[in-house]
C-alpha cells in the first residue's frame, strides 16, 4: 500500500507541472505571434503605398509637362509688352520741336515695348525759367546744362543692359537750339564757339541712337499743343521762335545720315488721342527695328 501511494504521489506532481509548462508555452506563443504578424503587415503594406504615391506624383508631372497652353494663356502671353529682339538695340531717341509730342510718345512706346523711358528734365531745370525771361543772359548756361545732362544719359544707356527710349537728343541742342540762339543774337559768338567745341569733344565719345524718331509738326500744331499742356514758362514763346526752330529741324533731318530715321507727321498722325494712329506708328517702328511689316 505504501508503494502504491508513493507512485500515485509522483504522478500527481508530474501532471500539474506538464500542464503549467504547456499553458505557459501557449501564452508566450499568443503574445509573440501577433507581434510577428503585425510587423509583417506593416513591412509588406508600407512600400506599396509609397511606390503608388510616388508613381502618381511622377505621372502628374509628366502630364503637366506635356500639357499644351490654352487659348486664354496664349492671349495673355501675346498681350505682354514686347521686348527688343536684337541685343544690339539699346537706344531709341525721339526728336522734335517744342510741343511736337515727344514726351507723350515716349510714354506710350515705353509702355508698349517695356522700354525704360528717359525724359527731358524741365521741372528741375535751374535755368529754364530764367532763360525764357532773359534769353541773351542765360542761353549759354542753359545749353551747357542740357549738354551735360544728355551726355550723362547716353553714357548710362551705352553702359547699361536695358533698352532706353529718350525724350529729345543731344544732337538737337547742337544742331538746332544753339545755332538758332546764335543766329538770333541771343548767344554771343564767343559762347557759341565755346559750346560747339565742347559738343564736338563730347560727340566723339558717344554713338548715335539705333533709331531716331522725328516728330514733324507745323507751327499751328505746335502752338495748339503748347497751349493744351499749359506750361507757364512757355507762355512767352513767340511764333517766330518756333518757326525758326522748325527750319533748323528740317535742315538737320534732311542731312541726317548717322543711323535709322523714322519721320512722323504730327499734323496727320494724332497718336496722342487716336489708338489706331498709335498702332500705325508702332508698326512702322517694328519695321525699322525688326524688319516686321
Amino acid at each position: 500500500m505504501a508503494k502504491t501511494k508513493t507512485v500515485t504521489k509522483k504522478k500527481s506532481v508530474a501532471k500539474p507541472a506538464t500542464k503549467k509548462a504547456a499553458a505557459t508555452k501557449k501564452v508566450e506563443t499568443k503574445k509573440v505571434a501577433p507581434a510577428k504578424k503585425t510587423v509583417k503587415k506593416v513591412t509588406a503594406v508600407a512600400p506599396k503605398k509609397q511606390v503608388k504615391a510616388a508613381t502618381k506624383k511622377v505621372a502628374t508631372k509628366v502630364v503637366e509637362t506635356a500639357k499644351k497652353p490654352t487659348i486664354a494663356e496664349k492671349i495673355q502671353v501675346a498681350a505682354k509688352p514686347k521686348i527688343a529682339i536684337s541685343k544690339n538695340i539699346k537706344h531709341i531717341a525721339i526728336a522734335g520741336n517744342i510741343g511736337s509730342g515727344k514726351t507723350t510718345l515716349t510714354q506710350q512706346l515705353a509702355k508698349h515695348y517695356g522700354w525704360l523711358p528717359q525724359f527731358e528734365d524741365v521741372e528741375n531745370n535751374p535755368y529754364l525759367n530764367d532763360f525764357y525771361e532773359d534769353m541773351p543772359r542765360w542761353s549759354f548756361n542753359l545749353q551747357v546744362y542740357f549738354l551735360n545732362k544728355r551726355f550723362k544719359q547716353i553714357v548710362e544707356i551705352q553702359s547699361g543692359e536695358e533698352v532706353v527710349i529718350q525724350d529729345r537728343t543731344i544732337h538737337e541742342d547742337a544742331h538746332i537750339f544753339a545755332p538758332n540762339l546764335h543766329a538770333m543774337g541771343l548767344m554771343s559768338s564767343r559762347d557759341f564757339e565755346n559750346y560747339r567745341s565742347l559738343f564736338e569733344t563730347v560727340s566723339g565719345l558717344i554713338k548715335p541712337p539705333d533709331l531716331l524718331i522725328y516728330l514733324k509738326a507745323s507751327v499751328p500744331t505746335l502752338v495748339n499743343q503748347i497751349q493744351r499742356r499749359g506750361r507757364e514758362y512757355e507762355e512767352n514763346l513767340r511764333l517766330e521762335y518756333l518757326r525758326r526752330l522748325n527750319e533748323y529741324y528740317e535742315k538737320w533731318i534732311t542731312s541726317y545720315t548717322d543711323g535709322k530715321l523714322l519721320i512722323i507727321d504730327v499734323d496727320k498722325v494724332n497718336f496722342a488721342d487716336d489708338k489706331k494712329a498709335l498702332g500705325e506708328v508702332i508698326s512702322k517702328i517694328d519695321a525699322e527695328l525688326y524688319g516686321l511689316f
